[in-house]
């Protein structure tokens, strides 16, 4: 019987991040925590003919003290949205499904998000469309302790820990000089495997 899990926040997330909404019947998005930084909250991985490289959308955190999920904005002083932009046309103009969802996307990262919170849940709102998964992510109304509830993968989907999730292989542009990358975007799925994308998670 699908249930209920909770995630983090995420910029364009890996595909792990989809592979545990796939079945899930409610999904809870944990707007209470605290701001972590050099996680998958602001950042994204995605795979270039030089190898991995990541996009992070500069924010402003408080200078004494933690700071809010839902109260960081976006650092617009820097030229974020042209640079992700650019390097996503760059990385996957060659994919077979890249003109068919990027317009979408870039759109999403083109409009002047006050909130990062909010930044986010367009983007998951859009890949759950794609995706054809058949759930409304909604907001945590309060903190819960770590692992203190089943489905709860807010810390453990994280790029400075090691996975346990194994991947299904799928062609990806750059096959031929690095081999299948597992831990990347869902946008590097999408881009290369259109319509086929859920099949993989």
């Amino acid at each position: 019987m699908p249930g209920k899990i909770f995630l983090s926040t995420a910029y364009l997330p890996p595909v792990e991040y989809f592979a545990r909404i796939k079945d899930a019947g409610e999904l809870l998005i944990e707007s209470e925590e605290n701001y972590h930084k050099q996680s998958y909250r602001n950042r994204c991985y995605i795979m270039t003919a030089g190898g991995i490289s990541f996009l992070t959308v500069p924010v402003y955190l408080g200078s004494l003290h933690k700071t809010h999920i839902r109260d960081i904005r976006i650092d617009y002083s820097k030229r974020w949205q042209q640079v992700h932009s650019g390097a996503l046309r760059t990385a996957y103009n060659s994919s077979p499904f890249f003109m068919f969802y990027s317009e979408v996307i870039e759109k999403i990262i083109l409009k002047d998000h006050k909130f990062l919170l909010d930044l986010n849940m367009e983007i998951l709102l859009e890949v759950l469309k794609i995706l054809r998964f058949n759930v409304n992510p909604v907001y945590t109304a309060e903190f819960l302790p770590v692992n203190s509830t089943t489905g709860d993968y807010r810390y453990s989907i994280d790029p400075k820990k090691r996975s346990a999730y194994i991947q299904k292989e799928y062609p990806q542009v750059f096959n031929a000089i690095h081999g299948f990358v597992p831990g990347l975007s869902i946008i590097d799925l999408i881009f290369n495997m259109g319509p086929e994308a859920a099949s993989y998670l």
